[in-house]
């Protein structure tokens, strides 16, 4: 029970963060499944390359809002023996703000409202119900930058990052909430060797996320406080664009994200007992993953049309992966577009859509409790933004 407790809390809290991540914090980005770092130039190169800002045409300010739906569809379940279950599908909108300072020298800031991580998985029907009736997460990230323009082709950025996060825990043997507050950084840069060129490197930090909560309910009938600490792991994006005829522009992004900081899980009750029974360190033991996005926009007078791939490696070993987090691999398509209403004004609409690798697990011999198949998991994702300059 105490392993089970474990791999139950773990997924509420980060590993969410790792299969159900939301690398894409703009219209753009979503419209180009992400493949958007060396290329971005808008209010939202705050935070998806800050060090972008200094090289932007718009040397005034600009602000983005954007708002995406994210819909998980049902994961279904095939054990080897019993019967066939689903996860519940469900819904989601989130809101992100980007703003891009004038030009104050050789300087720029920003400013990135976003949520870079979380959702949810809910279980009805057991045995996924003991394990995972509910996981949510919310994230909720402020992230402040600078850049700084060393000459015409080579320019540094630097940010901090504020994360809150909260979580809601159900299973069969307890009920909890929790919440935190960490800090981390980020830094970019990006290097012109020619006018159409662009190379570029972004680095978000590992962040230890320390989350406290109280349980509602437990199976030894005490309630108590509860505190871990969790990783949210270092990625970096190697990208490269060019652009054809000051109109076509193609990236290739490689993102690397360090996920085996994630080596185990060690929770602290403050109550005895509680701590006695479900406070037993677990080893998760991930693995680093890489992300390859591939992106294409092209300009035609006042629209803006974009398209992107991406095939993205789950960092989830067979031995760990849970009901929680019926993590694989996936198949990422995206396109989008935007219209110039004026100089200062511009829309944008942008759909993407994950589809995930079907996956066979038996890990019980590892101590897991899962023996069968996951399947059918697409997720979708609808954009619709607003930039305005001044």
């Amino acid at each position: 029970m105490k392993k089970i407790a474990l791999i139950s809390l773990a997924t509420a809290t980060v590993l969410m963060a790792g299969g159900y991540k939301i690398p894409e914090s703009s219209l753009n980005a979503v419209a180009l499944s992400n493949a958007y770092v060396a290329s971005s130039y808008g209010a939202d190169a705050s935070y998806c390359n800050p060090a972008n800002m200094v090289f932007s045409d718009n040397k005034g300010a600009a602000i983005e809002v954007d708002l995406t739906y994210i819909g998980l569809s049902k994961v279904d379940y095939n054990p080897s023996s019993g019967s066939n279950i689903s996860s519940k599908a469900e819904n989601f909108i989130v809101p992100t703000i980007h703003y891009v300072s004038p030009a104050v020298d050789k300087f720029r800031f920003g400013l990135s409202i976003v949520s870079p991580a979380g959702l949810s998985k809910k279980w009805s029907d057991a045995p996924a119900s003991l394990y995972a009736k509910e996981f949510t997460l919310q994230t909720i990230e402020v992230n402040p930058t600078v850049a700084y323009e060393i000459n015409d082709q080579l320019a540094v950025a630097f940010g901090i990052r504020g994360i809150k996060s909260s979580g809601v825990v159900k299973n069969a043997y307890y009920d909890l909430k929790g919440d935190g507050f960490d800090l981390g950084y980020n830094a970019a840069l990006t290097y012109k060797p020619t006018k159409d060129t662009n190379l570029a490197l972004t680095y978000r930090s590992n962040i230890d996320l320390h989350v406290s909560g109280d349980t509602s309910r437990t199976v030894t009938t005490i309630n108590s406080g509860v505190k871990v600490t969790l990783p949210l792991p270092a990625t970096a994006n190697l990208a490269v664009s060019h652009t054809y005829n000051n109109a076509t522009t193609v990236e290739f992004v490689l993102e690397r994200t360090m996920w085996s900081a994630y080596k185990n899980l060690n929770f602290d009750f403050n109550n005895g007992t509680n701590e006695t029974v479900l406070g037993t360190p677990l080893a998760k033991n991930w693995k680093d993953s890489n992300a390859y996005r591939l992106g294409l926009t092209h300009k035609h007078e006042k629209i803006t049309a974009m398209v992107g791939l991406a095939y993205d490696v789950s960092p989830v070993p067979d031995a760990t992966i849970g009901f929680e987090n019926p993590d694989s691999n996936s198949k990422v398509i995206s396109l989008g577009g935007r219209y110039e209403i004026n100089e200062k004004m511009s829309v944008g609409l942008a759909g993407l859509v994950t589809l995930k690798d079907d996956r066979s697990v038996n890990n019980i011999a590892d101590g897991g409790h899962v023996n069968g198949e996951f399947s059918n998991s697409p997720v979708y994702l609808l954009s619709a933004g607003m930039e305005y300059k001044f």
